[in-house]
């Protein structure tokens, strides 16, 4: 899909559905990952409706760019912004996690259209997006390739191998987007890391990269660097830090101390959605 030009209002809406498609889905199971499907739908917004190139229709259209998932847990997020991008069909929201679905709860390439890898282990996504844009360079290809990892995967000494690889061959069709949260299983990525807002894209700076820091849920914002780094005049890989917010978008979810898994109790699925449907983007 080429994308014309779209506002911010309209970003903020299909954001705003992005959420609304997760929650069904999460209302389906009864659970989900669904503080980072919320925190992240700004994110995915600007991905799949002003920066991505695609066809709805046509998932390996070698011509698209490609946007790889390295956190499997995150695929609830994905699964909803691919609905809204008409790659995925909306009637599949009441199969998410069943038997037979395309679906499943951790991301697989070989179930589902547009998911371009199998996620999961992480700290594995970032050194095939590198494998991927150097394949793209030496076919001469014009085609992007955007990574999503997680704050948590920072940890991972694995990353930072694929950072300097990209780095050494001047992968500038390579975007990290990094969803910085400050959650993961074992408590904040602050406390694990010693890092946080304002820090982190010094070290991306240092190992060669083109790296800001933006508000992930500021829409404008993030699409101003993803502008940056599609059009940067440089031969250096390029990485979006995006501070987003657990649940953004639901209140009485934001609120929880616990949110790497938040606990939804069944009547509350329908709480969080009349209150998304209360403050839908006019």
């Amino acid at each position: 899909m080429e994308h014309a030009a779209v506002s911010n209002v309209s970003l903020a809406r299909r954001a705003w559905s992005i959420r609304r498609n997760a929650l069904r889905m999460g209302e389906v199971q009864g659970q989900g990952y669904i503080g980072q499907a919320l925190g992240a739908a700004d994110v995915l917004a600007v991905s799949y409706f002003h920066a991505l190139r695609y066809r709805p229709g046509e998932p390996d259209w070698e011509g698209r760019d490609r946007f790889l998932l390295s956190i499997g847990h995150y695929a609830i997020a994905l699964y909803a912004a691919l609905i809204e991008a008409g790659i995925l069909p909306e009637d599949e929201i009441e199969t998410y996690g069943m038997d037979d679905s395309r679906l499943p709860m951790s991301g697989m390439a070989a179930y589902t259209p547009g998911m371009e890898i199998t996620g999961g282990s992480l700290g594995h996504g970032l050194g095939i997006a590198v494998g991927m844009a150097l394949g793209l360079k030496r076919k001469k290809s014009d085609a992007f390739v955007y990574n999503m990892l997680s704050d948590g995967e920072l940890g991972e000494g694995s990353t930072w191998e694929a950072v300097m690889g990209a780095a050494a061959w001047k992968l500038d069709n390579l975007i990290a987007i990094v969803d910085f949260n400050n959650q993961q299983a074992d408590g904040p990525t602050m406390d694990a890391l010693a890092t946080g807002p304002g820090t982190e894209a010094a070290k991306w700076q240092a190992f060669g990269w083109h790296a800001e820091e933006v508000d992930g849920n500021d829409i404008s914002a993030v699409v101003a660097a993803f502008d940056r780094a599609r059009n940067l005049a440089d031969p250096r890989p390029r990485a979006i830090i995006c501070n987003t917010r657990m649940c953004k978008g639901v209140p009485f979810l934001e609120e929880r101390e616990i949110t790497h898994f938040v606990r939804v109790e069944p009547e509350e699925w329908a709480k969080a959605l009349a209150h998304l449907d209360q403050e839908m983007p006019a």
